[in-house]
């Protein structure tokens, strides 16, 4: 992204420390309002992350920016032994581990709080890496990119569920009137937050996705890209190999 936007304007802190505090303040209804924004649909789109590791056979699964663990939970369908989820937000990491608990899925999954930029973990150490909605959060792309890169194993899977931008007419018209206009109102409606969905909308917006995103995974170091665009191109699911 050319200019870096951060959730509240805040030059004396980095975008780091703000997304931190950003999803602190709105871990308590985040899940339910992220279904109301994304009609529910999003869920389908992690099933299909799902579905995509579940065919390499993981044991050990590290979840990035896994929030309030949703993705992390639904992994446990690909028969993994180990799964990480981490996280910079001890609020949405909080809520994680209650569903997680009620669940009973606590001897399977752990909730870690954490930097994607300085992972630790040593090298090759999963087989599979998932990022949902989480890689246009990273202050530092590439350097994110790159520590996934590291402590990915040798043929492990990158899956990530990230938003993109319809590219046809009217699809492309209608996602820009309601990411710009309508998310942002019911983010104000519903959250004490009123920065966070504009910056969640204006994030997504400006984020690199199809053949850019797929190129900055290759100049990382991935190989065996692919995008898959979901549900008129508002999201893309990408996986790659190293």
């Amino acid at each position: 992204m050319a200019n870096k936007i951060t959730p509240y304007n805040d030059v004396s802190r980095s975008k780091k420390e703000q997304v931190a505090d950003m999803f602190d303040t709105i871990s308590e209804n985040y899940d339910g309002l992220n279904r109301v924004i994304s009609f529910g649909i999003d869920i389908q789109w992690r099933n299909k992350v799902v579905k995509l590791v579940k065919e390499t056979q993981p044991k050990r699964i590290l979840d990035i920016a896994t929030g309030t663990g949703d993705l992390a939970i639904a992994l446990t369908k690909t028969g993994a032994t180990e799964i990480i989820g981490l996280d910079i937000s001890q609020g949405m990491l909080d809520v994680g581990v209650k569903k997680i608990k009620e669940k009973e899925l606590s001897h399977l999954i752990s909730m870690i709080k954490g930097d994607s930029e300085q992972l630790p973990y040593q090298d090759n150490h999963f087989d599979a890496i998932t990022v949902a909605f989480g890689v246009r959060n990273f202050e530092h792309l590439e350097k994110g990119l790159a520590e996934i890169y590291r402590v990915l194993r040798p043929q492990g899977i990158l899956a990530i569920l990230e938003t993109s931008v319809p590219t046809k007419t009217p699809y492309k018209q209608g996602y820009h009137f309601y990411t710009s206009k309508i998310m942002p109102a019911i983010g104000r409606i519903f959250s004490k937050d009123q920065s966070a969905y504009s910056y969640l909308s204006e994030s997504a917006a400006a984020f690199p996705y199809g053949t850019a995103f797929n190129n900055i995974l290759k100049k990382t170091g991935f190989n065996t890209i692919k995008d898959r665009p979901q549900t008129l191109g508002v999201a893309t699911i990408y996986t790659a190999r190293k």
